[in-house]
């Protein structure tokens, strides 16, 4: 009885030191990042790849189209961030076709990393396709995408006016806010 009495106050005494252990380090983690806002304190991206040098990445970049602009609402991944690094050289212009009756697709001139994902778009989506295209959406296509973000947008009406949903072709130029 005195043995299992003394084992059983062993492990309490390893449990106290393990919980204190535990608590002391979630205090030094608290401390060490006090004073931090959220966007400096280092996210895990959507595709576990690490961000570059610590860049910090906007969370829009805008589409224009015959003189109207709209943002995109971005996603961090590792087709966003070589987009927007190329956005910082200069903005990116192409020229954009209806395709299938429910999205804007065009050739951005160089290939981007991609993630792709079988995905269900809605109208708003921008996606990467290829690595080499960048799509629009006006309506909902399911397919194996990069997304890149969502254009923001009042309604659809609006947006379909604002890609000239079923018109042909237009240019359209991405650049950084």
């Amino acid at each position: 009885m005195r043995k299992q009495r003394i084992i059983y106050s062993m492990a309490v005494s390893m449990f106290k030191i393990l919980l204190n252990s535990i608590i002391i380090s979630c205090f030094v983690i608290s401390i060490l990042s006090c004073g931090k806002s959220p966007d400096t304190i280092p996210t895990t991206p959507e595709d576990d790849t690490p961000p570059q040098d610590n860049i910090v990445m906007p969370t829009h970049i805008k589409v224009s189209v015959s003189g109207n602009t709209l943002p995109i609402k971005i996603v961090d991944n590792s087709a966003t961030r070589a987009i927007v690094e190329a956005l910082k050289k200069s903005s990116i212009t192409f020229t954009a076709q209806d395709y299938g009756g429910f999205e804007k697709v065009g050739p951005l001139g160089r290939s981007f990393p991609s993630n792709n994902e079988q995905i269900t778009t809605q109208p708003g989506d921008v996606v990467l396709y290829s690595g080499n295209q960048v799509v629009l959406f006006y309506g909902s296509n399911t397919w194996s995408y990069t997304r890149l973000g969502k254009i923001e947008y009042s309604t659809i009406e609006a947006l379909k006016s604002f890609l000239k949903a079923g018109e042909g072709s237009i240019t359209m130029t991405l650049s950084l806010q």
